[in-house]
């Protein structure tokens, strides 16, 4: 029986174990230009003993930001910043990569620079309100891609893909899952296109497998995982058809499976046999961040790679409370307890200042 705390090859690399740090949104990128700080550096390095650290979403170019006080990997200075947070983890014998995320119609003008808008597959104005450095706004009606606008965006994601590579990363993982722009082109309620970027599930898929294929083209297929998190309603995404959705991921992965990914990294819903279909179709190794709401993702998850369900269990709430959380896991606790209302923004306190269990 294979255990969490098992030694995994991951496309050459030898994780020192199954326990990865999902990617978390922190708003701390208070450096200039949208870049990391000191503090990130100490808040990766930290968690090192993960056998893989998947950052927080980082935006591939400035149109891709849709909260405020993201990071990005679009410039040289951010390049450089990004540089001393994998410096610092790699001086702990941690694994880190960079997630891509672009948010597509998440996000609101006043984000935004030049005049820029959010866009998205199509002009559909997604129902809630998204928080901005004015507070609580409504989201608004994007801006529809054309076929040009998508060749460039699909570039930026290679583009970014280079530049998390010259930073330090280990490797990239493209964002395709909670309503995202990958998910926004994977849902028929955010894509109402008729032209090939749209309508069959061939047409809406296409941009997630021509934009990971691009990454790959640009950093090689060793370096590159992919999350999904089919039927995820988050930011008003419909994908209530159990037969359309398990053919669109189905064939999705039909797709991916001969490029030769790193990882596929499933934020499940509540449906387990999906998960299990997608994990007999994923060839793969196969990184889970299991349904557990209201409750984060605890020490039972762990029973997930003992029966095979999963390679590795990602961690997100109990990650960002635990520093040492392997450590902790395999000692059966104490866990210290997440505080929510530091989660977003802020300074160290709730980012830098958990406590790790004494030597």
């Amino acid at each position: 029986m294979t255990t969490a705390f098992e030694p995994i090859e991951l496309s050459g690399k030898r994780l020192a174990n199954r326990v990865a740090m999902a990617p978390m949104t922190r708003s701390r990128a208070f450096g200039p230009g949208a870049t990391p700080t000191p503090s990130t550096a100490t808040y990766y390095a930290q968690r090192a003993g993960a056998g893989l650290i998947v950052t927080e979403g980082i935006q591939p170019s400035v149109v891709g930001q849709g909260y405020p006080d993201t990071p990005g990997l679009h410039s040289d200075a951010q390049v450089a910043a990004w540089r001393t947070v994998t410096d610092a983890v790699h001086r702990e014998g941690g694994t880190i990569f960079a997630q891509l995320m672009h948010t597509g119609r998440v996000g609101h003008p006043s984000l935004l620079p030049d005049g820029l808008v959010p866009v998205a597959p199509s002009a559909v104005t997604p129902q809630g309100q998204v928080f901005t450095h004015q507070g609580p706004k409504d989201f608004e009606t994007p801006k529809e891609l054309d076929e040009a606008e998508i060749r460039a965006t699909i570039a930026d994601f290679a583009a970014a893909a280079r530049n998390a590579i010259a930073a330090g990363f280990d490797g990239v993982e493209v964002h395709g899952a909670n309503g995202y722009l990958i998910h926004q082109f994977l849902a028929p309620n955010a894509n109402r296109r008729t032209d090939g970027w749209g309508g069959s599930v061939e047409g809406r898929i296409r941009f997630a497998v021509e934009t990971v294929k691009a990454v790959v083209e640009a950093v090689g297929a060793e370096r590159v995982g992919f999350r999904i998190s089919p039927g995820n309603p988050y930011n008003d995404i419909a994908e209530t058809d159990a037969d359309d959705l398990t053919e669109t991921y189905g064939t999705l992965l039909e797709r991916l499976t001969p490029l030769g990914l790193a990882y596929l990294h499933l934020m499940e819903g509540p449906d387990r046999d999906l998960t299990l279909r997608l994990r007999k179709d994923w060839p793969g190794t196969f990184v889970l961040n299991p349904f557990t709401h209201p409750d984060p993702t605890g020490p039972e998850a762990l029973g997930l790679i003992e029966d095979g369900t999963a390679d590795m269990i990602a961690f997100g709430a109990l990650f960002l409370a635990n520093p040492d959380l392997p450590r902790r896991l395999q000692a059966g606790g104490p866990f210290n307890t997440p505080d929510r209302a530091t989660f977003y923004g802020g300074d160290d306190k709730g980012y830098t200042d958990y406590p790790a269990l004494p030597a």
